[in-house]
């Protein structure tokens, strides 16, 4: 599989500069990061999240997890985790759990957690399992123009 398609074109149309790097397939956001030996904290993941409103698609890095009472309350939302066979339907073009942070063009609300911004570079999922986006972090803060900003994620702490 390649960068997916909806991906690509938005990319594109937005004149959005990037690399595209590839790795071993992978798992899970932090074997990504590990297998294409890239910083944790610059790998952005997504997550999809719905309440009555809709979709809303929450971009973090990937040593984080959602906080999902701070961000509902920041938002004034009831979210919950959307299951994977629901996301499926709505990301066609990109294998399960290879969905990249870009809601926008899959006719998503976004929010991005403050912490991305610290990133001098951004990685993420282009659809599958073995390539990755690379891209500067003004190019990724254009990306995600209509995403809201605010803190909403804690870091992951390994026993």
């Amino acid at each position: 599989m390649a960068i997916a398609s909806k991906v690509q074109e938005y990319m594109s149309e937005h004149g959005l500069r990037y690399d595209v790097l590839t790795h071993p397939h992978s798992y899970s956001s932090m074997e990504t990061a590990q297998l294409a030996r890239v910083p944790g904290n610059c790998l952005a993941k997504s997550v999809v999240l719905e309440d009555e409103d809709g979709y809303l698609m929450a971009v973090l890095p990937s040593t984080h997890h959602v906080h999902l009472g701070w961000l509902g309350k920041e938002m004034n939302r009831q979210l919950r985790f959307v299951g994977e066979d629901e996301i499926s339907t709505l990301f066609e073009d990109c294998e399960p759990g290879a969905i990249p942070p870009l809601g926008a063009a899959y006719g998503l609300r976004m929010v991005m957690d403050d912490s991305l911004a610290d990133q001098d570079e951004i990685y993420f999922e282009a659809g599958d399992h073995e390539k990755l986006i690379q891209m500067s972090r003004a190019d990724f803060l254009a990306m995600m123009e209509t995403a809201q900003h605010l803190h909403f994620s804690e870091h992951h702490w390994r026993h």
